[in-house]
């Protein structure tokens, strides 16, 4: 059959095209071969883009294994086989430990005390198998659990005592690699914080947020929607079973705080400091993605051990610069000040409140999420997760460091660079975003030497009633409410003379005092100014809030009422001075009123907290130091880069 129209360079085998040389079929073959080996190339980037991990390449590690101080003692054969011989009672082979192949920790964080990181018993079977598949041996041993909901009297104390412990695992057994399995609040940074002073190579994977909460057609956020049924119920309007169903409906699968509180936002920062995988922090986790990312994250941490790419190498200046401006972005909690400059102590890195202030405070909020909008956590992976954010940020000229490295080998600008998103309702336009100059601001003054404010929850209402008057802007005076402790304030906020111009105070519950710095300076108007529509008080405390509450408050006051701080002299009534502008906190009465205060206090013995009740609330008293400071123990950035700058431990026989 012949072809309608001219075949030019047809190779088909019609009637009517005249036969060609064999050279012509060569050369045509050459075409074709090249172009699939293009089309190859092409694919392989795009999947490897994709899953976030680049070609392992050459199996070889650059240095000889960690690990084989146990498992390859030609000095001493007898020692060898003594570390070997108990993991082969479980079904272990003496050939897989003699293989040669990387040791790789699983920081196992869930348990059924810690229910927030419960679902890291699933997720971790495919990290397991990422290991295996990539040619290493894992190895998964329980960390000291964290349950923020449960933990009393903080579960700020466990943060410091999870670090402790997860450092002496990893020094003190054959790892030659971790996987840090994170989720709820202050897992996140006791891993990050061992990783850093252990310095073997390390990877976060977050256990994801739950789902989206709903009623009545509501998006209901975890965390919270306490704070708002507290307010309700205080106010008269839901009774006790309505507190329990409404707070109840905001967590409704597996997974930590669906809202920007401290969960999303130390597993945010973590992979903006490049200690995770690019777009896992915010895949919520009952998604299948969450367990997919766990195979990747097994598989790329192998990768690590053999590249030698360690904390040392990403937990830079430069990637903690990145942090405090994606925290920004984010309208990140509170507490990650408290975190991070913590993980910084221990990595080596200068950082301090002066910093977040600096690089952080004119950077735009663009996420729109509880509690600084009205999103939540599938919203936010929907529309790209912190990749999406950060690009905004890139395109914008305002990530101050694209080229700082990643757990993936590759930059964080090449990671996010043209990951936009579409939806415009969740994440912002850097040039048309929710709010400008979002950062936080740092304080100081006569009241105490460093706190923070969260400039992106004040709401409308807080700015007209406090920051806009023509005369004084973003300044304001009140007379205080003094309250020494959650107890205090609960019994007596509904007697207390409290008015709408009033300012809340809470002492005596900072590291020292509480001890730990509880989450309790989250403070609502008494009842009857809720009745009247006044929900926004201005707050001051020496601890913490929740990073899921929306209050402007005044936080992490240093030193603390415990501490000698100038919170421990007020008294109902005194008037306190507001100036975000100058930065500044102050006390308005005389030095001389001041002094002799002191000198009462002093008298009677100094500020009054509880005893410690056990052997680590006495220990962590005596070796913590301040809020502004990371709350770290004092000695304990002594000691970094363990595994370059100590021999491995002393046999043990």
């Amino acid at each position: 059959m012949a072809c309608e129209s001219d075949c030019n360079s047809c190779s088909a085998a019609c009637s009517n095209n005249p036969p060609a040389d064999i050279e012509d079929f060569k050369a045509e073959a050459q075409r074709l071969q090249a172009r699939v080996n293009e089309l190859e190339a092409r694919l392989s980037e795009q999947t490897s883009n994709a899953n976030s991990i680049p070609p392992t390449g050459d199996a070889t590690p650059k240095r000889p294994l960690r690990s084989a101080a146990w498992f390859d003692r030609p000095d001493d054969r007898t020692q060898q086989i003594l570390y070997i011989e108990r993991y082969l009672n479980y079904g272990m082979t003496k050939e897989e430990l003699l293989s040669g192949k990387p040791i790789i920790g699983i920081a196992q964080s869930g348990s059924d005390i810690a229910a927030c990181n419960r679902h890291h018993q699933v997720l971790a079977k495919r990290v397991r198998e990422g290991i295996r598949s990539a040619g290493g041996i894992a190895f998964e041993f329980p960390t000291h659990p964290i349950q923020e909901t449960s933990r009393r009297p903080t579960a700020t104390l466990d943060r410091n005592l999870a670090y402790l412990s997860l450092v002496e695992l990893l020094y003190a057994y054959p790892f030659d690699g971790v996987v840090l399995l994170t989720g709820c609040d202050k897992t996140t940074p006791a891993c990050l914080m061992a990783a850093a002073t252990m310095n073997i190579p390390a990877i976060c994977l977050n256990v994801g947020p739950m789902l989206n909460g709903w009623a009545k057609g509501e998006r209901m956020g975890s965390g919270g929607v306490v704070w708002q049924a507290r307010e309700l119920h205080a106010a008269g309007l839901i009774g006790d079973d309505q507190v329990t169903e409404m707070v109840a409906s905001g967590t409704p699968s597996v997974g930590h705080c669906n809202t920007m509180g401290t969960a999303s936002t130390m597993n945010a920062l973590a992979e903006a400091l490049g200690m995770a995988l690019p777009g896992s922090a915010a895949i919520p986790a009952p998604y299948r993605e969450r367990a997919q990312t766990a195979y990747f994250t097994g598989e790329r941490i192998v990768a690590m051990v053999h590249e030698d790419l360690k904390p040392s190498d990403i937990l830079t200046r430069e990637a903690f610069e990145n942090a405090i401006v994606a925290n920004t972005a984010i309208g990140g909690s509170t507490n990650a000040p408290i975190h991070l400059n913590a993980i910084a102590k221990h990595i080596g890195v200068p950082l301090d409140l002066d910093d977040w202030d600096r690089i952080g405070f004119e950077i735009p909020l663009l996420l729109n999420m509880m509690p600084a909008g009205d999103r939540l956590g599938e919203d936010y992976y929907r529309a790209g997760g912190l990749p999406a954010v950060l690009a905004e940020l890139l395109e914008a000229g305002a990530l101050p460091h694209p080229g700082a490295v990643t757990v993936n080998g590759r930059s964080i600008g090449e990671d996010v660079k043209g990951k936009a998103t579409w939806d415009r309702q969740t994440i912002y336009p850097f040039a048309d975003p929710l709010k400008l100059n979002a950062g936080f601001v740092h304080l100081r003054g006569t009241l105490f030497d460093s706190a923070i404010m969260k400039t992106s929850v004040i709401s409308p209402a807080f700015r007209t009633a406090f920051l806009e008057n023509p005369k004084d802007p973003n300044a304001f005076e009140g007379k205080v409410a003094v309250f020494d402790g959650p107890e205090d304030y609960h019994k007596n906020v509904d007697k207390a003379s409290i008015d709408e111009r009033t300012i809340l105070v809470m002492r005596g519950v900072g590291p020292l005092g509480y001890p730990g710095a509880a989450e309790v300076v989250n403070m609502r108007a008494p009842g009857d100014l809720l009745k009247r529509g006044v929900s926004d008080l201005p707050c001051i405390g020496d601890g913490r809030q929740s990073g899921t509450s929306g209050s402007p408050s005044i936080l992490n006051a240093t030193p603390e009422a415990a501490d000698g701080g100038n919170l421990a002299l007020l008294e109902d009534g005194d008037v306190i001075r507001v100036d975000l502008n100058k930065r500044r906190v102050d006390i308005l009465i005389s030095d001389e009123e001041l002094a002799a205060r002191r000198m009462a206090l002093d008298a009677n013995g100094g500020y009054k907290c509880p005893p410690s009740h056990t052997p680590w609330q006495d220990i962590f008293r005596r070796e913590v130091g301040g809020l502004s400071e990371g709350m770290v123990l004092k000695r304990a950035p002594m000691f970094q880069r363990v595994a370059q700058n100590f021999p491995p431990p002393r046999d043990n026989h």
